[in-house]
């Protein structure tokens, strides 16, 4: 393979990659829509779909394999793989969440369960995946400091979620059914997926540090 054959490798592995992470986006968006509005139609069209990101995921992942074994990339092409290789299993993971969540809204709501707005997170969520797949894509330090803010913002009110759920179970008068804990577990894990989303939006910057600045450790 010629230098500049490498090259466009690298520059249709990155177009691929970012294709990839829009994809899985726009399958946490409907889930989050799904949930909020109870769409089962959407949700059953998001859990469908993993299947194909789960293949797309690996048929990507393959190829940073190649380039490593067969090119032998070295300084900035070798960060850029290895993060790219990474950046992969993020993105996996939050269509996994994505699946969770469209699963979650095929589920019964319980009565009586507190009355959370779960939109403003998953909102926050996927602004943040937004942000890291343009810096991914643009090669921006300075969008990759500004998805770790915002991840304090998105913990902050996952955690003001939390409480304000646990606080209502707590000061309840008389018997708590298993309904009601079945749902409040649930929305309990939704929250916590959310906040994992954001999390592996951080993942995705700080690999992207990694492969401009050689260093991740700003981010943490």
């Amino acid at each position: 393979m010629t230098r500049e054959s490498f090259r466009e490798e690298l520059r249709d592995l990155r177009a691929a990659v970012v294709a990839l992470g829009r994809d899985v986006l726009d399958g946490f968006e409907r889930a989050a829509d799904a949930l909020a509005d109870g769409d089962e139609a959407a949700a059953r069209e998001v859990i469908e779909g993993d299947a194909a990101v789960n293949e797309r995921y690996l048929d990507l992942e393959s190829r940073c394999i190649d380039l490593l074994a067969l090119q032998q990339p070295v300084a900035g092409d070798l960060r850029f793989v290895t993060s790219t290789f990474k950046i992969l299993t993020d993105i996996e993971r939050i269509g996994d969440l994505a699946t969770n969540l469209a699963e979650q809204a095929l589920q019964k709501r319980a009565d009586h369960v507190p009355d959370v707005n779960v939109a403003d997170l998953t909102d926050i969520a996927a602004e943040m995946v937004v942000a890291a797949l343009d810096a991914y894509e643009r090669g921006d330090p300075e969008a990759c400091h500004a998805v770790a803010d915002q991840d304090d913002e998105l913990d902050g009110l996952c955690q003001r979620v939390a409480d304000i759920v646990i606080e209502d179970l707590v000061g309840r008068e008389g018997t708590v059914d298993d309904d009601l804990l079945t749902g409040v577990r649930r929305l309990l894990l939704t929250v916590r997926d959310v906040e994992r989303v954001g999390d592996h939006a951080v993942n995705i910057a700080a690999r992207t540090l990694y492969m401009i600045e050689g260093s991740e450790t700003l981010l943490y």
